[in-house]
């Protein structure tokens, strides 16, 4: 559950400016999650608002250009911040807007912001070139740039009161995390590997033979490309399906939200799954008349119903 949230006509000028930076923000970097988060009521809208807009800042700094020892300092400047938040030291008329919000949002909801260190050391694994032998060990870094992500936005959302399972909700919105995260390595493989980074663990490249990598708009030669996305969206499937579970646990528009951020990423998995080698060739993406169609399923409930039901016959 969520404290008691101020009125929107209580909140400061100078809040309601931060609020509004990051909202903008938003709407003009987050392509799939922006459509979820406005289907919120107004202070969660915010808050999620400036989660986004806080990790946003975390994420621009690993993928800068910037040498590898700028990029670590930065990160540290940034954690700094954000413990300053933790203590409440930020005022509202702080210069940096984002800090302000987030420190507004985290007086007023129960959010964890230690997911954000996690993200930060998440960003870090990047920075330094780590790379991932087995799925473990990938896992273990999706649950700092996407499971703490899930982890945060459930402490906006909240659980309905006296939800079956309630105590499972940060479980279930990280494993959705994962789904998500998983979902953008299979998108971005090339854009990854021309970057130098190379996510999907070794393993798994080996057992398809894609060890050489994918530095082209076809797959290593001799290699099971296909084989090799088939077997990650299978995965990507489970995650999904056992992160789903969190639905019926929030409110209708939180659930909503969270049905609408995740539908557009499933839909953006059956694309992968139906034509493989295209990941290879450019981004693949879904038309925004498509997204806002998966937004308006979300509101109207279909997917949560959907997902309820099939919950139910799980534990029956």
């Amino acid at each position: 559950m969520i404290r008691t949230v101020e009125s929107e006509q209580h909140a400061s000028p100078p809040v309601l400016a931060a609020y509004s930076y990051c909202e903008t923000v938003t709407g003009q970097q987050a392509r799939n999650f922006a459509y979820g988060i406005r289907l919120l009521p107004t202070p969660k809208r915010r808050a999620m608002s400036a989660l986004y807009a806080f990790s946003r800042r975390v994420d621009d700094i690993g993928d800068g250009v910037l040498a590898t020892d700028v990029k670590a300092t930065r990160l540290a400047e940034t954690r700094a911040l954000l413990a300053r938040i933790r203590d409440g030291e930020v005022a509202e008329d702080d210069t940096d807007p984002v800090a302000v919000a987030l420190a507004h949002a985290a007086r007023h909801f129960p959010i964890p912001l230690g997911g954000l260190d996690e993200l930060i050391d998440g960003v870090l694994m990047d920075v330094r070139g780590a790379t991932y032998e087995t799925w473990d060990d990938l896992k273990a870094y999706c649950r700092c740039v996407a499971g703490a992500i899930g982890r945060l936005s459930l402490g906006v959302f909240g659980t309905e009161p006296g939800a079956r399972g309630a105590e499972r909700g940060p479980e279930y919105a990280d494993t959705l995390g994962l789904a998500l995260q998983l979902t953008n390595i299979l998108r971005d493989v090339r854009e990854d590997a021309e970057g130098g980074r190379v996510y999907l663990p070794a393993d798994d490249l080996a057992k398809f033979g894609c060890s050489a990598g994918f530095q082209g708009p076809t797959p290593p030669e001799g290699s099971d490309f296909a084989g090799l996305v088939h077997f990650e969206v299978r995965r990507a499937r489970a995650l999904f399906a056992e992160g789903y579970r969190l639905l019926p646990l929030l409110d209708r528009r939180s659930g909503a939200c969270v049905a609408a951020m995740a539908g557009i990423y499933r839909r953006l998995l059956d694309r992968i799954e139906r034509e493989p080698e295209a990941v290879l060739r450019g981004r693949v993406s879904l038309p925004g008349r498509e997204k806002a169609y998966v937004a308006v399923r979300g509101l109207s409930g279909l997917d949560t119903r959907h997902v309820s039901r099939r919950t139910v016959r799980r534990r029956a």
